[in-house]
């Protein structure tokens, strides 16, 4: 994790949230800024692209919702990560809001424990995005499958999936051999024993 604090923007048009949660937040170590309506988070998240990491913001609030809220910050920076809160009775607008992009959605006022958990679970879910976007950028490997996508003399994104052994040995003519590391050694030698 990076030495500075993460930057937090809680948005809440009740002022008792708005102070109850940024200390509760500041005494974890983050930065935090607030908004007390959807229109001045919006404002803020325009004049200040890319230097917010979290967005925590209620579902029901004036002309701007939460849902403006988390729009707007998709739009503007699409690794910042958003949280809703919202009321018991707002629970189904909230999992309309996960469909919409939120990572996720906390009913209020729920405990200063569960927040800060998810809180810590959504700054690295931020870190892993940053990762994964920085990667997608050098060579576009599969999550999954780990191969890795060649675009060399086409339209970037439009290469064909390969080995990562013979992407080497085309690339580099490093020739790449298999082995297993002490771990999936001993596990493999578990299934030979076995059977």
């Amino acid at each position: 994790m990076r030495k500075t604090p993460y930057n937090i923007l809680l948005v809440d048009d009740d002022p008792f949230i708005l102070v109850g949660i940024r200390k509760e937040l500041e005494s974890e170590g983050y930065a935090v800024s607030t908004a007390d309506s959807g229109e001045s988070a919006v404002d803020f998240l325009q004049k200040n692209n890319g230097a917010i990491d979290l967005v925590i913001t209620d579902l029901i609030m004036g002309n701007v919702d939460g849902i403006g809220v988390l729009e707007t910050s998709k739009q503007l920076h699409p690794e910042c990560m958003v949280m809703i809160l919202t009321g018991y009775g707002e629970l189904s607008s909230a999992i309309a809001a996960i469909r919409l992009g939120a990572d996720d959605y906390m009913l209020k006022p729920g405990s200063p424990e569960e927040r800060c958990f998810r809180i810590k679970e959504l700054i690295n879910k931020f870190e892993l995005k940053k990762k994964l976007k920085i990667y997608e950028n050098i060579l576009p490997i599969c999550c999954a499958c780990k191969r890795i996508r060649d675009d060399a003399g086409t339209e970037r994104g439009e290469g064909h999936w390969i080995s990562v052994e013979q992407f080497f040995n085309e690339k580099s003519k490093i020739q790449v051999t298999s082995t297993y590391c002490p771990v999936c050694f001993e596990k493999e030698m578990e299934k030979f024993n076995k059977g």
